[in-house]
């Protein structure tokens, strides 16, 4: 569990941030968060504003035009907060590497503290990664 995990007290509103990927990352969050997987058993809860998020998912290869709406997306976040990549685009760039639009990984753009590998990751994984966050 991430040091600042233990700070959030078993409880976290989640925000998602798609910053250039395909879609696939953000089917599989739809899925955990579905009655099947049900992350919010385990305290995580998605909201609507970053400004009401204690974690951040962030999806796909950081693209141009995104970068600096995700650099204000996080620092709308109140502390502590935590920035999780989801899937090989946000870990690596996954197959986008290199491409024309593309700024880099999500750890190029901002600090993150814990990551999803997979392309896309299982519900399951996305699950456990919202599990070591808040602890349950």
């Amino acid at each position: 569990m991430p040091e600042t995990a233990r700070q959030l007290g078993g409880s976290v509103q989640v925000r998602c941030v798609d910053a250039g990927s395909c879609n696939g990352c953000e089917i599989e969050i739809t899925a955990a968060f579905n009655p099947v997987y049900d992350a919010e058993r385990y305290g995580a809860r998605q909201v609507a504003s970053p400004r009401h998020a204690d974690v951040a998912l962030v999806t796909g290869p950081v693209t141009r035009n995104m970068a600096e709406p995700l650099r204000r997306t996080v620092a709308a976040m109140g502390r502590p907060r935590l920035v999780v990549a989801v899937g090989d685009c946000a870990v690596n760039c996954g197959e986008f590497a290199g491409g024309h639009g593309i700024e880099g990984a999500v750890s190029d753009v901002v600090p993150v503290d814990l990551a999803v590998p997979g392309c896309p990751p299982e519900p399951e994984a996305i699950v456990a990664a919202l599990r070591r966050v808040t602890g349950r």
